[in-house]
């Protein structure tokens, strides 16, 4: 599973890599002619960046991001790489009820690496970033015989309340935003070596999450809500657990896509396992005590018991609820 681009052998060629150009070259490559964000006081250049925090409260989340372990160059570009990792940080800021204000980025890098692929890689961050109104405020590059990204997503609050995991009360109704489902789907067709539908694939190598659904869900009074990342049985059940109450998940409230339809009758895998409990798509879950906001769905509901996640008011039987690193 190659995690970065052959060894070059030209001279040339060996001008363009990490090697060539050290540290501070590739810095300086990747954040020329970048603009900053309207929060970002300063950014890249200095000992550290300043981030205008105007709520007097910071939203911070990480994640780190592996080749061979969360992506593959063979699967995805580079730029859909960098895409899917300020996606997977900007979801989790979003999920408290915050706006997105900056990212800061750790590569970990081969020192044949391309200059063209990091390159390719940042532009996904910046592109991503941009897409909310934030931008690449920061970070570091050090060397590694893996290619390794990681991913500090900073966010305001804005004046609103943090929405947490442990705020669900019995009788709020459970609603979603986003798409669940599409990224596992592509993972599937990916491993049996396909490269479509399209649409499919696509969904794998850049999640599209709802950000403003998450700021949205705050100023309509949800009382939790969660990232859905790993899955969304498995990332419910943190919620049950953190608001000691029980979830049941209603199937009928879940359409499933024509198009995982078509795929899942054609690797004979039930579509309906993969919106349960794929992960990757980064939808926003949450529970509310009134009426859902529009762009939401109501697909359960919250009551009182042991905290646990139900399906159509059974425990799913179908197989794992979602994605954990170091499950067996």
């Amino acid at each position: 599973m190659p995690t970065s681009q052959p060894s070059p052998t030209g001279e040339a060629e060996a001008e363009n890599t990490l090697a060539a150009i050290g540290e501070f070259g590739l810095i300086e490559r990747l954040t020329k002619g970048r603009r900053p964000s309207a929060a970002t006081l300063l950014g890249p250049g200095d000992d550290a960046a300043v981030l205008a925090a105007s709520d007097g409260r910071v939203v911070a989340s990480t994640d780190v991001l592996v080749a061979g372990v969360h992506f593959r160059l063979d699967w995805s570009s580079p730029e859909q790489i960098g895409r899917k990792a300020a996606a997977a940080n900007l979801a989790d800021v979003a999920a408290m009820g915050a706006v997105p204000t900056g990212l800061l980025v750790g590569l970990a890098c081969p020192p044949d690496s391309p200059i063209e692929t990091l390159g390719a890689l940042t532009d996904g961050l910046w592109a991503e970033a941009q897409s909310v109104g934030a931008g690449v405020i920061g970070g570091d590059v050090v060397s590694s015989p893996t290619l390794v990204v990681s991913v500090t997503a900073l966010g305001s609050l804005e004046g609103r309340e943090a929405v947490t995991r442990a705020g669900a009360r019995p009788g709020d109704t459970l609603a979603l935003a986003g798409r669940i489902g599409w990224a596992a789907a592509g993972w599937a067709v990916l491993a049996r070596g396909f490269r479509s539908p399209v649409a499919v694939v696509s969904a794998h190598r850049v999640p599209e999450p709802p950000y403003a659904a998450g700021p949205q869900a705050a100023d309509a009074g949800a009382t939790s809500m969660i990232d859905v990342s790993d899955g969304l049985l498995a990332d419910l059940g943190h919620v049950a657990r953190a608001s000691g109450v029980r979830i049941d998940v209603r199937t009928a409230a879940l359409t499933v896509p024509e198009r995982l339809v078509d795929v899942g009758a054609a690797l004979g895998i039930d579509p309906m396992h993969w919106l349960l409990t794929g992960g990757e798509d980064h939808a926003l879950a949450a529970t509310f005590p009134g009426e859902v906001p529009e762009g939401w769905t109501a697909i359960g509901t919250v009551a009182e018991g042991e905290p646990e996640v139900l399906v159509d008011g059974r425990v799913y039987d179908g197989g794992a609820s979602g994605w954990d690193h170091f499950g067996r």
